[in-house]
């Protein structure tokens, strides 16, 4: 029985061999990286939702009386220094009103199902924009992957499975020829991703340290030990506005001709 011509790989191709396990690998790693980063942006803008709906709401009320004090204050002292506290007081209160009342304060919570998440895992291996040939496929793969970003948080599964369906993995057609040219792509593609992986474990760590980061983490050490930690501060708001109103009340008379 003839046996079999076995060829040996040139130095070169053990090379890419390797190089292409590591990039696998890699393209796993970023992959989950992305992930985390995408759940933990969705997790904070719906507890930032919550929390303008429950408490933000009610500093907005707060600031609104406060401005229309000093605005009382301002007529029964017409200083410049009063008017300029009643202008920076009423500024104050519309800017809250429009932080609690705007697009944020719609984020709505939702858990991503086993099947959203496979999909983004998937886009994110395959389109990543680490992982472009050329300017134009850059800027193909960073419209998809922002498009995925999109569809994610929405808990839009289906266009993710039509992402990926458009993109047919054509973004790893190779140009150029020949195993150093190859080689080159891949170390270039490996270098690109430690570098945005590198980067996301930063922003993770500014996320985390963020002050809606901290609340939330603070809320949820409070419902371990059965409490409400936002409706414990919209309680504690809500008598701020009374003692508030009453204050108003009483600059109120003072302002009313004797």
């Amino acid at each position: 029985m003839p046996g079999h011509i076995i060829r040996r790989l040139k130095p070169e191709e053990e090379e890419i061999l390797r190089k292409r396990e590591d990039l696998a690998a890699l393209r796993a790693t970023l992959a989950e990286r992305e992930l985390e980063l995408v759940d933990l942006r969705s997790q904070l803008a719906a507890f930032e939702g919550r929390y303008l709906r429950q408490v933000g709401t009610l500093y907005a009320e707060l600031d609104e009386w406060k401005a229309r004090i000093s605005e009382l204050r301002a007529r029964l002292d017409p200083s410049g220094a009063a008017s300029a506290r009643a202008r920076e007081a009423r500024e104050q209160a519309r800017q809250a009103y429009e932080d609690a009342h705007g697009k944020a304060s719609e984020t709505r919570d939702f858990t991503p199902s086993p099947e959203l998440r496979s999909l983004f895992r998937e886009v994110a291996k395959r389109i990543h924009p680490d992982f472009c040939r050329d300017a134009s496929d850059l800027a193909r793969r960073t419209r998809f992957i922002a498009e995925a970003n999109r569809a994610y948080e929405a808990g839009d599964a289906e266009a993710l499975q039509r992402i990926l369906d458009e993109d047919q993995d054509g973004a790893d057609a190779v140009k150029g020829e020949g195993i150093g040219a190859e080689l080159i792509r891949i170390i270039r593609q490996i270098s690109h991703a430690k570098e945005r992986v590198a980067a996301i474990e930063q922003e993770l760590a500014a996320l985390c340290q963020s002050e809606i980061a901290l609340l939330k983490k603070q809320a949820e050490e409070r419902e371990q030990e059965g409490r409400d930690l936002l409706a414990e501060l919209a309680t504690a708001v809500r008598e701020r506005i009374e003692r508030t109103k009453k204050e108003y009340e009483t600059v109120a008379k003072q302002d009313k001709p004797t």
